[in-house]
């Protein structure tokens, strides 16, 4: 059986993700499992940048309330114990709620040919407040 131990909690890039928020790496993909799983926390009103994955993502809430966005949709409100689908391609943003902490699993596929997320414009308030 191999056990991972977590590496230290890291401050999210700026690039990725407007406000405070901190990653922990679960699992990291190596040559025989393709899947990265990160524990993110978002402080309130943090929230990524719109972005899109290759392969897609699952994203599972443990801890507070969040939002999610896919592009054309409306904002929805997500909280612990909910699990978010997001397809291969779909850009799409998610946060912590205005005023609550949210943490969630991100579990990612990685693509065979080493693609990686596209990252697009930081969420605006508009965006995020509708």
């Amino acid at each position: 059986m191999d056990i991972t131990r977590a590496r230290a909690t890291t401050t999210a890039p700026t690039q990725w993700i407007s406000g405070p928020a901190w990653i922990d790496e679960l699992a990291a993909p190596d040559s025989d499992l393709h899947i990265a799983v990160d524990s993110v926390r978002f402080a309130p009103g943090a929230r990524t940048a719109w972005h899109s994955h290759p392969v897609g993502q699952v994203l599972v809430v443990t801890d507070g309330e969040g939002r999610v966005q896919r592009r054309g949709e409306p904002v929805e409100t997500i909280r612990a114990g909910d699990a978010v689908r997001i397809l291969a391609g779909e850009w799409h943003w998610h946060g912590a709620g205005p005023t609550t902490f949210m943490t969630h699993l991100a579990i990612e596929e990685i693509a065979a040919d080493g693609t990686q997320p596209e990252w697009g414009p930081a969420v605006t308030e508009a965006d995020y407040t509708s």
